[in-house]
């Protein structure tokens, strides 16, 4: 009995990690958000119809903002270094000047531990808090005035424990000794000047701080870094090409820990997953929206190291406001009362979580149609080209020309 016992605890553990494994992966996103696009298609949600007519004309309207941006259609990645370059200014060029005295595996340490700290800290800034660049005097709100902010701090030193020899760092060390009123001055918070979550975000640092030491192997024995992962991942590649879900499985790997909260399976923190009683027998829907495009953030430093990314594809667009307004303020997705659209709702709700995924598979649709119409293929225009070019521009400006998603849309993703 008690071989048996111990069989059974055995087989449940292998389990165990083979659901955590197959959740943390890109396949279960589109699977499961897969599940949830046919009930809707097939009429069987409370909440939602999809109407696939709409398509051409969503793809339409987004090929229209991307010639826009790329009329030569040479559109970079969606990724945390495009708000970087907010306002025109080359703050890319300038840290490349910072970090010339490294080698080039140093340097793309150092762009990890910038991109990483930067993408954890864009959570919803609130409509009263900007930002305002001491050197240009220009003045950035939202996800572009948080990235331009978090740049000051990291070339200031804020998140190094070695401030005055080795400022382009973020260490273990100094995220736990963080304060509040150090991230509030950094991001120029004042009684005028509110920024919303700075507590949070503080604690999220820390959390940060604590994986790092938590996970040596990743993050490294001696000055535990988030950019140490540069090296984890470079070991990980083959015949100098790396898988872009190999460097997602990374992320969730080392950074799964730091968000409160969430769904666990044996003792394992889940992330961007969620609970939805419609799908699979577990009725868990996977995301990773902040993770995927943290690992979106990740890739160009890694290409400049002249890593291959292989199977870029096999990431999913990003379940987020911005892509799931575009949806349906163009009518891919109607709410089945009108009372969906007058309330806010948390992020864990029915509505959220089919809403989320609904739009994951809608991304895969409009970015198929603009293919299409544009003649060209996957390899040529990937998803996260579409995104930038893209679906992320397309749903900003026709949320500032409809109201219609505004109070659906107010929660924070993750």
């Amino acid at each position: 009995m008690e071989m048996e016992t111990a069989e059974a605890q055995r087989s449940q553990r292998r389990d165990n990690r083979e659901l955590v494994a197959y959740l943390r992966s890109p396949h279960a996103i589109r699977e499961r958000c897969g599940q949830m696009f046919a009930l809707v298609v097939e009429g069987k949600s409370r909440h939602f119809s999809c109407d696939l007519t709409q398509l051409p004309k969503v793809a339409d309207y987004v090929i229209e903002i991307i010639q826009e941006q790329y009329p030569d259609l040479q559109i970079p990645f969606h990724s945390r270094w495009r708000h970087f370059e907010a306002g025109g200014v080359a703050r890319l060029s300038q840290l490349d000047e910072k970090l010339a005295g490294l080698t080039p595996l140093e340097k793309a340490v150092a762009k990890f531990d910038l991109a990483i700290i930067s993408v954890l800290l864009d959570a919803g800034a609130g409509e009263s808090w900007s930002y305002c660049e001491q050197e240009t005097q220009l003045d950035f709100r939202r996800s572009e005035g948080l990235a331009v902010a978090s740049f000051e701090m990291f070339c200031d030193g804020t998140f190094s424990s070695n401030k005055q020899t080795a400022p382009l760092q973020v260490n273990a060390e100094r995220l736990q000794a963080l304060t509040e009123q150090e991230l509030a001055d950094g991001f120029q918070v004042n009684a005028e000047n509110p920024l919303v979550g700075i507590a949070g975000r503080l604690h999220l640092l820390q959390k940060l701080g604590q994986a790092l030491l938590s996970s040596p192997h990743l993050f490294g024995e001696q000055n535990p870094r988030p950019g140490n992962l540069v090296k984890y991942l470079t070991e990980k590649s083959s015949n100098n090409q790396l898988a872009a879900a190999t460097v997602l499985g990374t992320v969730l790997e080392g950074l799964s820990e730091i968000w409160s909260g969430r769904i666990e399976v044996a003792g394992i923190n889940l992330g961007d997953v969620w609970f939805h009683p419609d799908v699979a027998e577990d009725g868990l829907v996977p995301f990773h929206k902040l993770s995927q495009w943290l690992t979106y953030s990740l890739l160009e430093p890694l290409e400049e190291l002249g890593l291959e990314i292989t199977g870029l594809d096999a990431l999913t667009g990003l379940a987020e406001y911005r892509n799931g307004g575009l949806c349906l303020d163009l009518g891919l997705i109607s709410p089945k009362r009108p009372e969906i659209l007058l309330q806010p709702h948390p992020v864990a709700s029915e509505v959220i979580v089919e809403w989320r995924a609904l739009t994951v598979i809608l991304l895969d649709h409009i970015a198929a149609t603009i293919r299409e119409k544009l003649g060209m293929s996957a390899e040529e225009l990937p998803l996260v080209r579409i995104l930038q070019g893209g679906t992320w521009t397309a749903g900003r400006k026709i949320a500032l020309e409809r109201t219609k998603g505004i109070p659906l849309a107010k929660y924070y993703l993750t």
